[in-house]
Parts: C-alpha cells; sequence; structure tokens
C-alpha cells in the first residue's frame, strides 16, 4: 500500500489531554501526518478516542510499533499507518493483510531491502543523524526504487539535504514542534513552528 507523505511529525510522551488540542494545531499548520509512538502511556487508547477527530486527507497513525502483538493493538485501535524502529516481517505482514501501511524500520542495506521485500509502505532509515543525509545518497544507488523515510536527527536546517538526497520523505520530532511548545502544552506555538518547518520543505520543493 502507498503512503505519500513528506513529513510525519512524530509525537513521544504527549499526554492525552494535549493531544487533541496538538493534533487540530498541527494539522491546521498544514501537517499531513502525526503519529504518536507506543511507549506514550495509552497511546493506543489516544489514537482510538481522536480517530474520529482526524480531517479528510489527514493521517494519525502509532509508531515504536515493535513486534506482532503492538501491531494488533495498534491496528484494532484505528491508526491509519503504523511506523516500526525495525525490521520485522511479522508486523509488516500483519499490516499488510490488516490493509493498513507500514513504515518499516531499517538501517542496513540488507535491513533495507528486506524491509521493502517483506511489503512495506516506506522504509524508514533510523537513526539518521550519526551518518546524516550522504548515507541516504549512498543507499539510494543500489535501491533507487525503494522509497525512504529518513528519522532521526532531521531538522530545518538540514531538510533540504535529505530531500536532495533522494528521500520521499522525513520523521521529525521536537525540532518540528518545538521543544518548549511541547513542554509548555502551547498549541498555538506548536502551529507557528510546524508552519515554518513545512515552509522550508515548500521552498526546497519549489
Amino acid at each position: 500500500m502507498q503512503l505519500d507523505v513528506p513529513i510525519i511529525g512524530i509525537i513521544r510522551g504527549i499526554t492525552a489531554e494535549f493531544f487533541p488540542a496538538l493534533m487540530s494545531a498541527a494539522f491546521e499548520a498544514g501537517l499531513q501526518a502525526l503519529e504518536i509512538t507506543m511507549n506514550t502511556p495509552g497511546a493506543p487508547e489516544i489514537v482510538a478516542r481522536c480517530r474520529p477527530l482526524v480531517p479528510a486527507g489527514k493521517l494519525l497513525g502509532l509508531g515504536t510499533v515493535r513486534n506482532r502483538e503492538e501491531a494488533r493493538r495498534a491496528t484494532e485501535a484505528g491508526a491509519m499507518f503504523l511506523v516500526t524502529p525495525n525490521t520485522d516481517p511479522s508486523v509488516i505482514g500483519l499490516a499488510t493483510e490488516r490493509r493498513v501501511p507500514v513504515i518499516a524500520g531499517a538501517f542496513s542495506p540488507t535491513e533495507v531491502y528486506a524491509a521493502w521485500r517483506a511489503g512495506a509502505s516506506l522504509v524508514k532509515v533510523f537513526p539518521c543523524g550519526p551518518v546524516g543525509a550522504g548515507y541516504i545518497r549512498e543507499l539510494r544507488g543500489p535501491f533507487d526504487e525503494i522509497p525512504m523515510l529518513a528519522v532521526g536527527g532531521v531538522t530545518r536546517n538540514n531538510l533540504a539535504d535529505y530531500f536532495a538526497a533522494g528521500v520521499a520523505g522525513v520523521g521529525v520530532g521536537a525540532s518540528l514542534f518545538g521543544a518548549e511548545a511541547l513542554a509548555a502544552q502551547d498549541p498555538v506555538a506548536v502551529a507557528v513552528n510546524v508552519g515554518k518547518f513545512i515552509a522550508s520543505w515548500e521552498r526546497w520543493r519549489s
């Protein structure tokens, strides 16, 4: 299943009380996809409660899905996509069976190819922080047909480097929403930060 999203916002450790306001602010600022990590307390319940509030054309998913049991819980909660930190064919298989797009985590060339062959919609190259955009460019040499999502260490300052290297998208956490805005639970500041990040991407695209 295809998944065409240039920027995925990653939220870890958010409270159930603040998430609806954050989701609304981020989507209104132009973000297309939002991921809550499974190791956030009550993550599946947050998704189940907020799924009916997701506007048309937007996506709410669950990330840090590490095994088949977590994948089952995530899909039953109504996640519109799954993201994994590792390559687990059983997770990819369950998501495929349930027709839920899955972004499978990988790092080495072998893992990247295995994740794609198993049926991942995108391959999440993680963590990118220690290796940078140059590593993506090298992977794209033999695997130019595999759409890749860069995650870990992506910021507004290096965003263009990753897209120039050939990624289909990026996954971003605090550098997208703003660490201070998240700590203060300030949806207005979140919207401003998301808008600036998306504007940087749109400048590169143009």
